[in-house]
């Protein structure tokens, strides 16, 4: 290096070029070690300074380029920005889902110690006589989206219908459910 030059950042390994599994692998430690510490700090800025939430968003884009590791391999000079935009895109993703389901902290003194497995008992028998009211098609949705946790393309996939129609019929159902239990006197008007 000649006297009065100075290079701004050290000069980087290419990385590996994927042909199989493995390959897979050595790729996925190559992005770690070149851009794990400033995916991180970038994830930890966006997050206000959530360091452990912007560790999990750094090894969900490193699962990613794992996944495209045969892609990614080939594209050299386009892969920072592909992992800068998969760690924006996930911190998107973490910042909607908050807004959607916010974090409620409750005080440990405010919590109800004294539960009563009695009224959980009967809540859950009222439900069930709920249910039966329903019609059949009703009970099947309820049974698909909320029992067994479904997405409304698998719940559509297994009625054989359009996931519109899922969604609509998931809205009338939950709506004659709670009409249901409206007239069991278990939720109020």
């Amino acid at each position: 290096m000649k006297a009065g030059t100075a290079t701004l950042a050290p000069r980087r390994a290419p990385l590996r070029h994927v042909t199989s599994e493995t390959d897979h692998d050595a790729f996925v430690r190559d992005v770690y070690e070149q851009y794990g510490p400033l995916l991180v700090r970038y994830a930890a800025r966006l997050l206000d300074g959530d360091w452990h939430r912007a560790e999990d968003i750094l090894q969900e884009t490193a699962a990613r380029a794992w996944k495209h590791a045969r892609f990614l391999s080939t594209r050299g000079e386009h892969l920072r920005p592909w992992l800068f935009t998969v760690v924006r895109n996930l911190v998107i993703d973490h910042h909607r889902a908050r807004q959607v389901r916010p974090l409620d902290l409750m005080a440990v003194e405010e919590l109800n110690a004294s539960w009563d497995a009695t009224e959980s008992v009967i809540t859950s028998h009222a439900v069930l006589e709920a249910l039966r009211e329903l019609k059949e098609q009703h009970r099947t949705v309820i049974r698909l989206m909320y029992y067994l946790e479904c997405s409304v393309a698998q719940a559509a996939k297994h009625l054989g219908i359009p996931p519109g129609t899922v969604k609509s019929r998931t809205f009338y159902a939950v709506r004659a459910l709670r009409t249901a239990l409206e007239k069991q006197g278990v939720l109020g008007t």
